[in-house]
């Protein structure tokens, strides 16, 4: 007689917390708001990877950090913890209207005042839209895109020829670089623009 392998179950509550330490960035912001000891969530937190096989965050000084599978576990965790608030509205009789969800990468090279403005308009659409963003390195981001993880992804070049990604770039828009400097050091580099920078420090 054959014998079935045994079922895997993703434990929710565990889920639950990660995905609140994801959004607090801190166990310690989370435990406040989960109203649970510190032991208590680091604990379910190291259940959860133990049962994933895999790392989810990263230390870096007093917060945590996504790991790259971190990330992928926190966009299934809005989904799931998304539904079940969707659920609970139907339910409870309120609007079931739910708007439709953009993920969207953004490059870390990208300024945060210039991706804002790029999506803001897509935040007075009717029906609602809801954007989710993510910030990582292009590669990464593009590697999500080519996956259907990401609808979109806003960086500061466009995808090479090479790069094995299936999509279409679209120009948002230029801007213009200029140089500023004392007029010593102009004096200590002379020349003509851009020979005269070579050796001239620089701070971007």
């Amino acid at each position: 007689m054959n014998e079935r392998p045994p079922l895997e179950w993703l434990n929710y509550h565990h889920l639950h917390y990660f995905w609140v330490v994801a959004r607090e960035g801190t166990i310690t912001r989370a435990g406040a708001l989960l109203r649970l000891a510190q032991p208590t969530i680091s604990g379910q937190l190291h259940a959860l990877e133990v049962s994933l096989g895999e790392k989810l965050f990263e230390r870096r000084g007093r917060t945590l950090q996504l790991t790259e599978v971190g990330h992928v576990v926190y966009r299934y965790a809005e989904e799931i913890f998304g539904l079940g608030r969707e659920l609970q509205d139907t339910l409870k009789g309120r609007p079931t209207g739910r708007p439709m969800r953009v993920a969207i990468g953004i490059a870390d090279s990208v300024p945060k005042l210039i991706a804002y403005r790029l999506l803001e308009p897509a935040l007075r659409l009717t029906p609602p839209v809801q954007l989710a963003c993510t910030e990582d390195k292009t590669e990464r981001l593009l590697a999500e895109l080519s996956v259907r993880g990401l609808d979109l992804v806003l960086t500061d070049t466009p995808i090479g020829a090479g790069g094995g990604v299936r999509a279409f770039n679209h120009a948002l828009g230029d801007s213009g670089v200029s140089f500023f400097g004392t007029a010593g050091l102009r004096r200590r580099h002379p020349g003509r623009f851009p020979a005269c920078l070579d050796g001239a420090p620089l701070l971007v």
